[in-house]
């Protein structure tokens, strides 16, 4: 009986969630209200005094408003959206009538403040990031939350302390990149019903508070960078060493090459300054 009650449940909310979602479509696709009776006489009423007063509404209050080509407006006529975005250019908004909402649809950025981490190996970091965002869809940016930039700051920070949280500081440090985009679906996914898309997320600095384990880190850095120092010089070693055996079959095999050979060591020693040089060999060889 429990499981059955938390399979309604779940099934109720999915029904839920999916119902919220056709609507949000809905509101994005057409952008309009349903007009009451009242509401039409209301505006053709206000119509009626805006011809009579043209001139005195003029001259009180500005008639037209002018979007940018980075800008979209949505209009609330008596509390309700009239039609969808609109821009750029010059409209005409009704005053005391019309509700102006103007956004700006150029790329944002957010500077997410350092935040306090303790990660998955229980290793404590600061860590801050930079997040860049933009509105796709303003009627939703405007109807569905109170603030959506602020909204999105919020919700950028706490996904970042939850996405580094759940990883250790080895991936923290060497696989950057991928929670970046992976912080990036996430949040992107979050503010889709808000009308904002999220563009990039990057890491900016990584900061360990312990002073110890800076040390041990460095310490490790360094033996790491030695025995690999080390290891390259082995192997320079052995190359040489293969080299000069190739070397010395090849002499062996010819001795007239290899009475060349001494012959260019000793100019190569002459030339360094004065020297004697002395050579043990028999007269015999002399003559031969």
């Amino acid at each position: 009986m429990g499981y059955q009650g938390a399979a309604q449940s779940q099934h109720s909310q999915l029904l839920s969630n999916l119902q919220e979602y056709q609507d949000s479509l809905k509101l994005r696709k057409t952008g309009n209200a349903n007009r009451t009776f009242l509401d039409i006489s209301i505006v053709l009423a206000g119509w009626v005094v805006y011809v009579i007063f043209f001139p005195i509404i003029c001259w009180c209050v500005p008639l037209f408003h002018t979007v940018h080509e980075y800008q979209r407006v949505v209009n609330f006529r008596l509390g309700k959206i009239d039609g969808g975005p609109r821009g750029p250019g010059k409209f005409f908004f009704m005053p005391f009538y019309d509700e102006v909402h103007i956004l700006d649809i150029r790329t944002l950025n957010y500077d997410i403040p350092e935040q306090i981490i303790l990660t998955k190996d229980s290793v404590t970091v600061l860590v801050d990031a930079v997040v860049f965002y933009r509105v796709f869809d303003p009627i939703l940016a405007v109807a569905n939350v109170i603030g959506y930039d602020k909204c999105t700051h919020l919700l950028a920070a706490t996904t970042l302390r939850n996405a580094l949280g759940t990883s250790t500081l080895t991936e923290i440090l060497t696989q950057r990149d991928e929670l970046a985009r992976q912080m990036r679906d996430e949040l992107d996914e979050a503010t889709d019903p808000w009308g904002v898309k999220v563009e990039r997320i990057e890491l900016k600095n990584i900061y360990i508070t312990d002073q110890g384990l800076q040390k041990s880190m460095a310490s490790e850095a360094e033996a790491l960078r030695e025995a690999k120092a080390k290891v390259i010089a082995a192997e320079s070693e052995v190359i040489a060493a293969r080299a000069l055996k190739n070397a010395a079959n090849t002499l062996l095999q010819s001795s007239g090459a290899f009475q060349l050979r001494t012959i260019q060591v000793m100019e190569e020693v002459s030339t360094q300054g004065k020297s004697t040089i002395v050579i043990p060999t028999s007269c015999a060889d002399i003559f031969k």
